[in-house]
């Protein structure tokens, strides 16, 4: 069973296509993440239409590039049924109070709230009020304003709470991921950790899992040269399934085992350890000595650290060159 859930970062790769959508939650469920996340932005609830600048107002491009990838809040219905049918879980980051209501009717199993709300209290709460559990990205922020957003979430009296750690670079490099802050969150307040990895490997992910991260976000497309916002560092089909394959070899690692010597280690060990042989035929009633004895491998009956065990001691019979030697070869 797997401890760590992986989401798949559909974001808004779909472009506005239903179809598209579909696809990606196919790149998912094949890659073998537990859920597909999309980005429900209704742009009048995260972006002004126009700005006013130089005595005139002008269009906010990305409001535009936002309506025109839009998906009809029926297609979420679509989309939301496709995942039961596939058998993975759906859900999204919301940025308003439509986007909450939106997911709550979907019965999703969790909200996501982007690091860029991480100081919208009355968001949180809002999305606090409906019981799901909420997923917090804390891209951005520092640890005063986690603690003030985890702080306006616990007073509603919801505790069903994973902190992200998330460094909002688009993507970011490896060695800016700044790892150790997952300690600082899990220390701090108590509630489970996951990490956003916007990175394009699987390295500080799977830094991530030996921290004991309990969630990974990634994104994902069908193809990082089409036209969009996040598509560019998302991860292609076979590099998913790759990323997550790899994720789930170190939570296997890092699993204690039933026993500290498996069965295949025991076969080695037959094979590498040392035993004790005799070094000639030695006759019975022989008084052995160190030159008598070989320590080479394979294992025996005997370790080389049990020769003060038989040294000086009589053989009991005829034991021949290159035979194992035994404790009950010895009087």
């Amino acid at each position: 069973m797997n401890n760590i859930h992986i989401i798949a970062e559909a974001g808004t790769n779909h472009a506005g296509a239903l179809n598209t959508a579909q696809r990606l939650i196919d790149i998912a469920v094949e890659g073998g993440a537990d859920s597909v996340k999309f980005q429900i932005i209704y742009p009048e609830g995260l972006y002004l239409p126009r700005t006013f600048e130089t005595g005139e107002y002008v269009d906010n491009p990305v409001f535009q590039q936002r309506q025109a990838m839009m998906l009809p809040d029926e297609d979420y219905d679509r989309l939301a049924a496709y995942c039961a049918d596939k058998g993975i879980a759906f859900s999204a980051s919301i940025f308003d109070q439509r986007g909450i209501d939106l997911l709550d009717r979907l019965q999703v199993p969790f909200i996501k709230i982007a690091s860029c709300d991480l100081n919208n209290a009355r968001l949180l709460q809002r999305a606090a009020a409906t019981g799901r559990k909420l997923i917090v990205s804390t891209g951005m922020a520092s640890l005063g304003e986690v603690e003030e957003a985890v702080e306006s979430i616990v007073q509603t009296g919801h505790t069903d709470l994973v902190l992200m750690h998330c460094v909002s670079v688009y993507p970011v490099e490896t060695a800016d991921t700044n790892l150790d802050f997952i300690d600082t969150l899990k220390q701090a307040f108590g509630f489970p950790v996951g990490f956003s990895d916007h990175t394009e490997n699987n390295v500080a992910s799977i830094l991530a899992v030996s921290k004991g991260v309990t969630w990974l976000e990634k994104h994902i497309t069908y193809d990082r040269q089409a036209v969009g916002f996040d598509h560019r560092y998302a991860m292609e089909p076979e590099v998913f399934a790759s990323y997550v394959s790899e994720v789930r070899k170190a939570e296997q690692a890092l699993q204690r085992a039933p026993v500290k010597i498996g069965a295949n280690e025991a076969n080695t060990k037959v094979r590498a350890r040392r035993g004790l042989y005799a070094a000639r035929d030695i006759p019975a009633d022989h008084v052995l000595t160190e030159s008598d004895i070989l320590v080479v491998r394979p294992e025996g009956p005997l370790r080389p650290n049990d020769q003060p065990l038989i040294l000086t001691r009589r053989a009991k019979r005829v034991i021949r060159q290159y035979e194992a030697l035994a404790l009950e070869d010895f009087a």
